[in-house]
């Protein structure tokens, strides 16, 4: 079964999270198919850029709690996005969740529909969204990280745009989209590379100096009791012990 779609058109390769059935989570199979994708896409000269979308209305709920893919591996997904010498442009049509938003920083841009919600839930069962943090906190704003991360709450496209999470949202996301992928389209690869490689190097040095230290972290919190519970009320659809 494959879980990663592949489609290029004029130099741009399409790669979709394909499990609709488990909303897209990151599973250790589906992280390790869209590795596997992105390192085709690095050695392929044809390929100028890389937009990576979804099928269903999620486009990753965050980490498969079933099949969790180990924390180490899910750094290594997110610097090869980073590291990536061609861009990299998130599409989203749906809702992203915890580790997904991974996913959205990760990508040199994100674009999504209007109508699509974000929600940092990685408190709400225990946890925290440590490796996340890696392209996150660079690239996003503080103050409103600092709300988010604490409460869980959802937020629409507009407010994505706001903070940083989102590079803009629109009603119709390949209107949106249209006019970036003419402009890499236009764009030299060397150009491209380079000019990446400028806007990344902050990101990478995050990756550099707390990757280990979040990595560590979050398999505490996944292996801790609190965490147990949390992501058994999830999967029981009911509240964790602790809500008051």
């Amino acid at each position: 079964m494959t879980l990663v779609g592949r489609t290029r058109a004029r130099g741009v390769e399409t790669l979709s999270l394909d499990s609709p059935a488990t909303r897209n989570a990151l599973s250790a199979a589906l992280v390790g198919e869209l590795a596997d994708a992105l390192t085709d896409c690095a050695k392929d000269g044809d390929v100028r850029a890389v937009v990576l979308t979804h099928t269903g209305n999620t486009f990753c709920a965050g980490a498969d709690l079933r099949d969790p893919p180990p924390p180490d591996a899910l750094v290594a997904l997110l610097r090869q996005i980073v590291e990536l010498r061609k861009p990299v442009v998130a599409r989203v049509t749906g809702h992203v969740r915890a580790g997904g938003l991974g996913l959205l920083a990760a990508c040199d841009m994100a674009l999504a529909s209007a109508d699509a919600t974000f929600a940092f839930t990685e408190v709400r069962i225990g946890v925290a969204p440590a490796v996340i943090s890696l392209p996150l906190l660079p690239r996003t704003d503080p103050r409103a990280l600092a709300r988010y991360y604490l409460t869980g709450e959802r937020l629409d496209a507009a407010e994505a745009s706001r903070i940083g999470l989102l590079t803009a949202a629109g009603d119709d996301v390949d209107a949106v989209l249209a006019p970036v992928l003419d402009g890499l389209r236009r764009s030299a690869p060397q150009g491209l590379a380079e000019t990446k490689a400028l806007l990344t190097a902050k990101v990478l040095e995050a990756f550099d100096r707390d990757a280990a230290d979040l990595t560590a972290l979050s398999a505490r919190l996944f292996a801790s009791p609190q965490a147990r519970e949390g992501m058994t009320a999830f999967l029981e659809r009911r509240d964790p012990t602790w809500v008051l």
